[in-house]
């Protein structure tokens, strides 16, 4: 009802409900990553947020891991637990707003800043893995600087346009509320949101990079990561099928190649 009324107000309605994430209960697959990681909060001096770190595994090598959105630091428990046996350690987070990380509200540059302080005070890695706007914002954190020999990205979204145009969609509202909602954000953040879109941070990457996405992904289109990869120097593409957006955390064949990748 609200867009009938007031262009502006709706947008600041949905500016809201864009950057606030859902806090979910801890499921039990990852309780033991989490009695079993050394955690630590620490303060991300460029957003001024605290975020809670995980560490987990006593190998030389570290992997850094990065969430999704809605997601925490454990949710990548298999791929730590992998990363683990073969004698590697992981570090992850949970993004401001997520987890046990103070905040309501949070946006990828708060990701891309949260990774640069980790890499700072954890790092540094040897190879990152990161899920959906976690594989996204490790591009972007590439691409700003972040020395890592490998980087696996699985379902990550790509072009930040068609990320506002689809939530703009999925709530059943006038198309045109994208491009208000894009331009609310580059005013109040004083920057171009376009210029955080990952096929643009691919074409600056020259490390290997393993693109993962599943044909089914209903959250995240397939196509994303298909362009992502078209716009690598040096990668790899895995399509999977009947996984979804999350269930391919836990597929075995998305592990493996994974770990192959990073080794």
């Amino acid at each position: 009802m609200l867009q009938f009324f007031s262009i502006k107000w709706t947008t600041l309605y949905l500016s809201k409900l864009f950057t606030t994430p859902i806090k979910h209960k801890i499921p039990k697959r990852e309780l033991q990553m989490d009695r079993n990681s050394i955690q630590t909060k620490i303060y991300v001096p460029e957003i001024k947020k605290d975020i809670v770190v995980y560490q987990l595994g006593a190998g030389e090598k570290k992997i850094l891991l990065a969430h999704g959105w809605s997601g925490r630091g454990t949710q990548l428990v298999k791929f730590a637990d992998a990363l683990v046996e073969k004698g590697y350690s992981t570090v992850s987070f949970d993004a401001p707003a997520h987890g046990k990380s103070p905040g309501n509200t949070t946006i990828m540059t708060d990701f891309i800043a949260s990774i640069a302080e980790v890499n700072r005070k954890f790092g540094p890695f040897d190879a990152a893995v990161g899920h959906s706007l976690g594989g996204m914002s490790l591009l972007n954190a590439v691409k700003s600087g972040l020395k890592i020999n490998r980087l696996v990205t699985i379902g990550s979204g790509d072009k930040v346009k068609d990320i506002l145009i689809d939530f703009v969609a999925k709530l059943e509202l006038k198309p045109e509320f994208s491009a208000h909602l894009q331009q609310h954000f580059e005013k109040k953040y004083n920057t171009k949101m376009e210029s955080y879109s990952a096929y643009l941070a691919a074409q600056s990457i020259t490390i290997p990079v393993l693109v993962i996405h599943d044909e089914e992904d209903n959250e995240v289109p397939v196509w994303a990561s298909k362009n992502i990869f078209g716009n690598l120097k040096n990668g790899e593409l895995l399509i999977t099928n009947y996984l979804g957006h999350r269930k391919i955390l836990g597929n075995q064949e998305v592990i493996e190649k994974t770990i192959n990748f990073i080794i």
